[in-house]
């Protein structure tokens, strides 16, 4: 379905009112900025901002929308023979090795994590989205399954995935952090990647085989 009007300009407004707070939060950090100073250099209203944003994180981490159902959407996904673990890391693989800016390999990605290291705020809300990510894959591989209520399988190998996931993505953030290049980190990420999958258990690599239709 195309986008309307009112649709475009509401995705317009809340992109212009999350881009106006990211480069005041770069520039003075996170817990220096108030909400009333970012409407202020919008040219918004407070309640504005808050209509689109209930809490002065979500200006900064608007994009975290995307990340909490991304091991559900790559489970749900997977290849006929293919499990849930090896749909995500081939995703994470893909990922990786293209250099996506949606994993944080970009040049500026290091100014985004500087702010995340220097506000406990923002620290939380990253550990609070962990956590959904978790339940939401570990729901996503109990429908996927049919598993009964009391069968563990899900809720471990749920856990594997989003280690996966944060190893990943702390380690990216983490060498890019340091100042190194994207293409550098890409090429020992994939390493890393490699020696993970080398120490999951054959039961946890072979969970939820999609059927061949």
């Amino acid at each position: 379905m195309a986008e309307g009007l009112r649709e475009r300009k509401k995705r317009q407004t809340r992109q212009y009112l999350s881009d106006v707070a990211t480069g005041l939060f770069l520039e003075r950090g996170f817990d220096a900025v108030t909400v009333a100073e970012v409407a202020e250099a919008a040219d918004v209203s407070v309640n504005t901002v808050y209509n689109y944003f209930p809490a002065k994180e979500d200006l900064f981490l608007d994009r975290m929308s995307g990340v909490v159902d991304r091991l559900s959407r790559w489970v749900r996904g997977r290849d006929p023979g293919e499990s849930a673990v090896g749909a995500v890391l081939r995703e994470l693989r893909e990922e990786v090795e293209s250099v996506s800016p949606r994993v944080g390999l970009f040049e500026g990605y290091e100014r985004f994590m500087r702010v995340v290291h220097d506000s406990p705020t923002l620290r939380s809300r990253l550990w609070v989205v962990g956590q959904t990510v978790f339940e939401n894959v570990e729901r996503t591989l109990r429908e996927e399954t049919g598993a009964d209520p009391d069968d563990l399988m899900p809720t471990l190998v749920a856990g594997q995935l989003n280690w996966l996931h944060q190893l990943v993505m702390g380690t990216i953030g983490r060498e890019m952090v340091s100042g190194r290049a994207p293409e550098a980190v890409s090429r020992e990420t994939l390493d890393l990647l490699d020696a993970a999958e080398d120490i999951l258990s054959e039961k946890v690599l072979n969970y939820a085989v999609r059927g061949q239709e």
